[in-house]
């Protein structure tokens, strides 16, 4: 069985705005937080939504307080002027794209044109929309439906933004030989349009399509319509419970898509689990994948990368005790790396459920032996030297106390009283560990030179502060619900992305100027080759590759193992 994932599966750019939207409010404000009907159309949403105490109402009351906001569907315009005269902070959270549709019909009903609407009279976006047609909007499910309507002396004629391209195309026709006089727009949303398109050519080279969204989400439903179009088996789930491995039969190559409203974390889980039964069909591969996830979820893997980037940055300093420093890096970021998920639990229940479960499950075991491999790393530093032990004492103090209450200051408008509470603080802070451990450890134990020092600590930050911001970009949902300021929830995820190619960029020329000027010798140049692939990853992802988010960590993390391999060949 083979799985392809559809590149447009996921969240558009209204529902991002309006889930964003929505959170930034409630980890911002101090007051109650409501929105005006369902604000998407997804139930896992939903229930977050209810989790962070952010209720619904359905109905406008005569007096109210806190913040509503008005969902993505949008709303009619009379909703909007009430829930104001009621005394709640109003913030407008209708995607962009149906603000236009909304745009156009207040425009033309106000010269007295008829609107016809091409969509669900019951839908929420078209209720909205009737509200902006002045009395005088017609909706239309059917070619017999449209040709029932009066003719109309003037009439526009507009889509419901996640209507059937090919249904619209349709009605344009039809428009085109009966009432030329009409005015057409085509007011389907792009993101519509690719993932209809997408779809449908996936359900032509698949043997079933697999849609998840939820049951009352009318872009979901289409997807699904547009598959079984096809005559392609396609099933439409909510999450991964609901799939019926029996009813796809003997498909050998399965296609999955997703709605706008579905968050990322649904589209995970259902990969994870249509791959195991994939894996289970498989012994080896089963195996395989089992080892490489378990050396991630433990992070071996990474802890093996720190040691293997220490042993490069001693090799091109020119330092001959090296393996010890290696073991000193992987033990520190072994322990640290550990507590931290242990941590980030709650955030990662959305970003990584596996491995929440997993740290659920073994959070007792896993704490011992983040302890443990962090006491052996200290006692390994105090056999290098007292001021190796005493910098990695005082790192792991830090590290330990990053969530403790121990700033009692405040910062603009936040109260700061962890260094978690920093914004970006995370990012930053890990990259200049793994700078201190890989690279200032080694040298001063071994009285190193300074410029190779300084040039090896900034190779080093750049490639770490580059890994952890692209793997927060790929976990932005999840933090943006649990209320972490990370470096792409505070810049947004296109510029998080150009911050991390120019220091990968930058990073290449560091080393190629250092052996160039003889600060590094031994063919270091060979070692931008850690930057330049994690380069390539991040724009194959950019173009919305086939890549899950568990393959982009697996093959980051063993770039910088690999770092040790190129430094010994070297």
């Amino acid at each position: 069985m083979k799985i392809i994932v559809a590149k447009t599966a996921g969240f558009c750019m209204g529902v991002r705005r309006a889930v964003a939207m929505v959170l930034d409010a409630s980890n911002l404000a101090g007051e109650p937080i409501f929105t005006y009907g369902p604000l998407i159309h997804n139930p896992q949403v939903l229930e977050m939504l209810e989790n962070k105490k952010i209720c619904r109402i359905e109905t406008i009351p005569e007096k109210g307080e806190g913040i509503v906001l008005i969902r993505a569907h949008g709303v009619p315009p009379e909703d909007e002027k009430a829930l104001k005269k009621a005394g709640f902070t109003v913030l407008n959270a209708t995607c962009p794209r149906v603000v236009r549709v909304q745009v156009i019909i207040n425009r033309y009903a106000k010269k007295g044109y008829a609107t016809i609407i091409i969509g669900d009279k019951k839908h929420p976006e078209v209720v909205g929309l009737l509200g902006y047609a002045g009395g005088n909007g017609y909706t239309v499910t059917s070619m017999e439906q449209l040709a029932g309507l009066p003719a109309f002396e003037n009439a526009v004629v507009v889509a419901q933004t996640t209507q059937n391209t090919e249904f619209y195309e349709a009605i344009k026709a039809w428009c085109t030989g009966h009432a030329p006089h009409y005015r057409l727009f085509n007011t389907i949303c792009g993101s519509t349009e690719k993932r209809q398109s997408e779809v449908r050519g996936l359900a032509q080279k698949n043997d079933a399509v697999i849609v998840v969204g939820g049951k009352q989400s009318g872009n979901t439903r289409r997807l699904a319509q547009v598959a079984r179009q096809t005559g392609t088996l396609a099933i439409h789930i909510e999450d991964a419970s609901e799939i019926d491995y029996k009813g796809l039969g003997g498909a050998k190559n399965i296609a999955i898509t997703a709605g706008a409203s579905t968050p990322s974390w649904i589209i995970n889980e259902t990969c994870s689990k249509v791959a195991a039964k994939v894996q289970n069909q498989h012994p080896v591969i089963g195996l395989l994948v089992g080892i490489r996830d378990f050396l991630l979820k433990t992070n071996l893997l990474l802890a093996l990368g720190a040691g293997g980037l220490t042993y490069a940055c001693a090799m091109i300093q020119g330092f001959s005790q090296t393996f010890i420093h290696s073991a000193i890096a992987s033990l520190y970021v072994l322990s640290m790396q550990i507590l931290n998920n242990i941590i980030t639990i709650k955030s990662d229940t959305y970003n990584h459920p596996d491995r929440a479960a997993f740290y659920k499950e073994h959070q007792a075991v896993l704490q011992v032996f983040a302890l443990g491999s962090g006491a052996v790393g200290l006692y390994l530093s105090y056999t290098t030297g007292f001021v190796s032990f005493c910098i990695l004492s005082i790192m792991s103090l830090l590290g330990l106390s990053y969530s403790l209450n121990i700033i009692p200051f405040v910062f603009g408008n936040m109260k700061i009283k962890r260094i978690k509470d920093l914004p970006g603080s995370k990012t930053i802070l890990i990259a200049i560990a793994w700078g201190s451990v890989t690279s200032l450890l080694p040298a001063i134990v071994n009285s190193g030179r300074i410029m190779p020092m300084l040039a090896s600590f900034v190779f080093v930050i750049g490639l770490v502060f580059a890994r952890t911001a692209f793997f927060d970009v790929l976990a932005i949902q999840g933090d943006k619900i649990t209320g972490k300021e990370t470096i792409p929830t505070l810049l947004g995820a296109k510029k998080s992305f150009t911050l991390i190619q120019l220091l990968l960029v930058f990073d290449i020329f560091i080393l190629l100027l250092a052996y160039w000027t003889s600060l590094f010798g031994n063919n270091a140049f060979l070692l931008a080759f850690v930057p330049l692939f994690m380069l390539l990853l991040i724009r194959l992802h950019k173009k919305d590759s086939l890549l899950s988010g568990r393959q982009y960590e697996f093959l980051i993390e063993s770039s910088f193992l690999f770092a040790g391999v190129v430094a010994a060949v070297i």
